[in-house]
């Protein structure tokens, strides 16, 4: 599928690029936070995705691809960089050991624990080949080593992108927690524009991006959070305007600091 958006060169295009929102997910598939400043560092965002939970009956990883309840949990960084997690319940687990684990696996119904993916070797996930059919085909794969990422380690968005989904799906609640960006930039206009800045870099804060290519999207769209309901035609919406793309996953060109409000430079 071609989507041919013409880039954002004009000066007026270039001021109205900044940053909306900012997040971090310091334990894979749990809700994140929304930062007002986020570090970049070589291997992407800091503290982002540093965790997971250890599914110990096959050795994964999980996901709310496989456990969509994981979305009800939230996670945080502490200062001291401890991950804080808040379970459904209210509970508050801190940090790794026997207590977070006894918790987490009382909580999923099997024997589960909270891993550093700096010490994981072989970080495995699934995913469904049909991202609405909860039944079809499991697919593993592995994850990039150091971070629980699926693939390239900063998700960009854009607002534009997101209306233009919604334009196609207008009783969609399409709410950006649904597709779990890093950095979302707020655009005038319509269309997913980013497509527009695969191979270029962008300047942002004191840090610079490389977006590398589309993010494939999955059923990660569609699951239930705090606030939202499932919602498979989400995804068949992005599927049918844009190929199940939605985003583009990033690389870090150069470390630095990026803040909400930064105007955002394409070079």
């Amino acid at each position: 599928m071609s989507h041919d958006f013409p880039p954002p060169h004009s000066e007026s295009e270039r001021t109205a690029m900044r940053v909306a929102q900012l997040w971090r997910y310091p334990v894979k598939s749990l809700a994140g936070e929304r930062l007002p400043a986020l570090t970049l560092v070589a291997d992407g965002v800091l503290g982002d995705r540093a965790w997971g939970i250890l599914d110990h009956g096959d050795g994964r990883i999980l996901t709310a691809r496989r456990e969509p309840q994981l979305l009800f949990a939230s996670a945080r960084l502490r200062a001291d960089g401890v991950p804080q997690i808040t379970l459904p319940s209210g509970k508050e687990l801190l940090g790794p050991g026997p207590a977070t684990d006894f918790a987490l696996s009382a909580w999923l119904g099997k024997p589960a624990s909270l891993v550093a993916a700096a010490e994981s070797q072989d970080g495995r996930a699934e995913y469904f080949a049909d991202a609405t059919d909860d039944t079809s085909q499991a697919i593993e794969w592995t994850m990039p080593a150091g971070r629980f990422v699926d693939s390239a380690p900063v998700l960009v968005m854009t607002t534009a992108g997101l209306r233009s989904a919604a334009a196609a799906y207008p009783a969609g609640a399409w709410d950006v927690r649904r597709f779990r960006p890093n950095v979302l930039i707020d655009l005038q206009g319509e269309g997913w524009l980013e497509d527009t800045w695969l191979g270029r870099v962008l300047r942002v804060g004191t840090a610079q991006l490389a977006p590398k290519e589309a993010c494939v999207r999955c059923s990660m769209v569609t699951r239930a959070q705090p606030g939202l309901a499932k919602d498979v035609d989400i995804y068949k919406a992005v599927h049918r305007t844009h190929g199940g793309d939605a985003g583009v996953r990033t690389h870090v060109a150069q470390l630095g600091i990026l803040s909400e409000g930064d105007a955002l430079e394409l070079l």
